[in-house]
């Protein structure tokens, strides 16, 4: 059934009598059956018809005149910007300005080239996102599954602090029933012993009635005089539960909430990204110092060490330890020290490279991991050796990767790939360089961690 119905949508049939098709005529974009080619070509036509099997309809490579559909072009006009038979240069276009149809032709077909080019180029990119797109796709719902947990996980949390909250004036009632029911007892017995004393007045009073000791009643004036009548009454109320306003909206605010899902756009470059050789400059084998910056920072473990710095647009150095003091020294106020005097464990160091990675020095792991502009892993380094440690790390304008690694004498340097170069070791050594940053020309500025000393030195040639 499902072959049939196949083999209908398939099926193409003659545009004049709805048979079979056979031929094809190029000139009218006519099917023809074989009865009905013999009919087709006794219709006038300002086209010449060309018929041909329709199974080789679409293998026309041929340029028909637009003017003249009889005749195959052969030339190309500037001025109209259109292929032309020979009619039309001998006619219309006699006066314009042609050029041979096979050099159009080879000057399209390098736009097309060029163009495919790069479509192709582009191509490992796109992939690389799809790869990275199936990944995601793949491992949504894990993800999806994993953000419910930590909602349930939340009100579980909640659970127990309201229940603990309810214990809490549970036994808050508990206490305060206790101590109202000691406060109404002790009340019961003062207002028994009160009472008991108004019927002790009251029988001596109806005693003293009847009998004549003039006496007596002198001595008890005084004591039914000096009982006084109650003025006040302490009473206690009973304890209110007051429930307090629950606003959705600000009951989340403490709760939590779910971001959105956002879009972010992400720049994709047209081409791959081309290393920027500066003409003329390599790198030095030995990179000499050219100023040297004490910058007063103690060399004492136990004390303010110095760690890192930040050059700034106005060629200021930023420079900082483990204290919370920063301090800001001009690196054009440093002069150049022929003599070259010997002048990190849980944080993480980033940079950014010029092709778009983002880089950084993980201490757990103890690694330059780098990933592209889009998160997608790219390379991770461990050194060449066991006293390699990734501590510091920046990039300069060429895409070179330098690592420091707080202690040690030398300095690493990898390519934008994350391949291993060569060792950095400037003239009159370095001691247990941490802080780094690149300063331009070709200059690199690295601070000792121990001694507090900052180098500032020339590692490309002009």
């Amino acid at each position: 059934m499902m072959e049939s119905r196949n083999e209908a949508q398939d099926f193409v049939g003659c545009d004049l009598c709805q048979q079979p098709v056979s031929f094809f005529c190029r000139r009218c974009g006519v099917n023809l059956c074989d009865p009905c080619v013999t009919i087709h070509l006794r219709v006038k036509s300002t086209n010449v018809h060309e018929i041909v099997d329709f199974a080789s309809k679409d293998d026309d490579d041929t340029c028909h005149c637009d003017s003249h559909p009889q005749n195959d072009c052969s030339a190309y006009c500037k001025t109209c910007d259109a292929p032309i038979c020979i009619l039309c240069v001998s006619i219309k276009h006699k006066s314009h300005e042609m050029s041979e149809l096979s050099d159009k032709i080879e000057e399209l077909l390098k736009v097309i080239a060029k163009e495919n080019d790069r479509l192709q180029s582009s191509k490992h990119e796109l992939e690389k996102i799809l790869d990275h797109t199936t990944k995601m796709l793949s491992s949504i719902s894990l993800y999806y599954k994993q953000r419910k947990n930590e909602v349930t996980a939340r009100g579980e949390e909640w659970h127990k602090l309201i229940e603990k909250t309810v214990k809490k004036l549970h036994q808050e009632l508990d206490d305060m029933q206790k101590e109202h029911e000691a406060v109404l007892q002790k009340q019961k017995k003062e207002f028994e012993e009160m009472i008991g004393k108004v019927d002790e007045m009251n029988g001596k009073t109806v005693k003293l009635k009847k009998s004549k000791n003039v006496k007596e009643m002198q001595t008890f004036v005084p004591a039914i005089q000096n009982h006084q009548n109650l003025n006040e009454v302490s009473q206690y109320s009973f304890p209110s539960f007051y429930k307090c306003k629950i606003d959705p909206n600000y009951l989340q605010t403490y709760f939590g909430y779910v971001e959105k899902m956002q879009e972010k756009k992400t720049l994709l470059l047209e081409d791959e990204f081309k290393e920027r050789e500066l003409p003329g400059r390599r790198i030095l084998e030995v990179p000499t110092v050219t100023s040297v910056i004490d910058t007063g920072f103690p060399a004492d473990r136990k004390k303010n060490r110095l760690y890192d710095m930040a050059v700034t647009d106005d060629n200021k150095v930023w420079m900082g330890g483990a204290s919370f003091e920063l301090r800001l020294f001009d690196l054009q106020e440093i002069q150049y020290d022929s003599q070259c005097q010997p002048l990190y464990i849980w944080a993480v160091y980033i940079t950014e490279n010029v092709n778009g990675d983002i880089i950084v020095t993980d201490w757990e792991k103890d690694a330059v991991i780098a990933v592209d502009r889009l998160g997608i892993f790219r390379y991770s380094y461990s050194g060449k050796d066991s006293e390699f440690f990734a501590c510091s790390v920046v990039t300069d304008s060429v895409g070179h990767v330098i690592v420091t690694g707080g202690f040690g004498k030398k300095i690493s340097m990898l390519d934008r790939d994350g391949r291993f170069l060569r060792y950095i070791i400037p003239e009159g050594g370095i001691k247990d360089p941490r802080a780094v940053c690149i300063l331009g020309d070709g200059e690199m500025m690295v601070g000792e961690m121990k001694t507090g000393i900052a180098k500032k030195f020339k590692y490309l040639e002009e």
